[in-house]
């Protein structure tokens, strides 16, 4: 069996910036000089936002890891980029030389001590001396290390279709999202009923707008995959729903009055998400509203262009891996 030992056996652990994120200058991903800002949420890489780097401000070096030790305690992800923290997060640095395989393997190890916390519980006192594996399988790291170039090869593969399309909007019509889709709520699922049930293969959808509104997934569901849903409580995210899936309350379903393929859902997906200006916490993107909607969509003899809109996405990089 393999030795377990302590993180600081494995890791050196040293605090991160402590910057507050209303004291830096926010830009996206592409600008230059932009370094992500990781704060203690447990979504999205521990990714909160992009901001300008700093001349001032030392940034935590990439291949380390980064561990919330307070809000979503022991969220644990690997960075791959220079990086600045906010409060209450730790930096990992190994001790050791590790590939990325073998640090992704740590940063689930650590995540996996998180039913030990709560937000009357910190880590930062403790985390020192949470046991991990001293050395993972070289099996395991062989299996890890040959899914990640997988992946990674996934993603440099060219589009499905390499003819460029322009999304000239001058032919571009509205439509009723009424008349493209049966808009319908869906079953409220309590999440404790699904802990009850226990773990497995189905999402369970919520109201989130992040990771495909999927929050985890249970054994249990209640809805047809193939549809797009969104969430009638927050900002009216919209998310394609390719599985079956349970849900929490106010998520609604569009479901197709059309033959839906996942790159039409793709496109109307982005189209849709851009109509949440239309929605805030005072109104809400209801049954009611969305049924009196309408979206400009490609059309062809006054009907939605459907070949277009699964081309364009074909088009476009990544497409092989959707």
């Amino acid at each position: 069996m393999n030795k377990l030992v302590k993180i600081s056996d494995v890791f050196d652990i040293k605090y991160g910036n402590s910057l507050e994120l209303i004291n830096l200058e926010q830009c996206k991903s592409t600008d230059l000089h932009s370094i992500p800002f990781i704060s203690r949420t447990e979504k999205n890489n521990g990714v909160s936002s992009f901001v300008f780097e700093r001349i001032d401000i030392d940034s935590n070096p990439s291949h380390t890891l980064s561990v919330a030790v307070g809000g979503s305690v022991l969220s644990t992800f690997y960075q791959p980029l220079p990086y600045y923290t906010g409060f209450h997060v730790l930096v990992l640095y190994p001790k050791r030389e590790m590939n990325v395989a073998e640090m992704l393997f740590y940063a689930k190890c650590i995540s996996s001590n998180k039913y030990k916390y709560n937000y009357g519980r910190q880590a930062n006192k403790t985390l020192k001396d949470i046991l991990i594996p001293e050395n993972p399988s070289i099996n395991l790291i062989d299996r890890l290390s040959i899914y990640k170039t997988e992946i990674e090869q996934k993603l440099k593969q060219q589009p499905l279709i390499t003819e460029k399309f322009d999304l000239n909007k001058s032919n571009w019509k509205s439509f009723l999202i009424s008349d493209l889709f049966q808009i319908t709520g869906s079953k409220t699922t309590p999440k404790q009923d699904l802990e009850d049930i226990g773990k497995g293969k189905y999402p369970f959808v919520t109201t989130q707008a992040t990771n495909n509104g999927v929050d985890n997934f249970y054994d249990e569901y209640t809805e047809e995959g193939n549809i797009l849903t969104i969430d009638s409580a927050v900002i009216g995210y919209c998310s394609y729903q390719p599985f079956k899936f349970s849900a929490s309350d106010h998520v609604e379903k569009l479901i197709p009055k059309f033959k839906m393929n996942k790159y039409h859902a793709m496109f109307l997906v982005t189209i849709l998400n851009l109509e949440q200006y239309r929605y805030n916490y005072g109104r809400k993107a209801s049954q009611t509203r969305l049924k009196e909607i309408s979206i400009k969509l490609p059309s062809r003899d006054e009907e939605p262009d459907f070949k277009f809109m699964e081309n364009y996405i074909k088009s476009i990089n990544y497409s092989k891996v959707l």
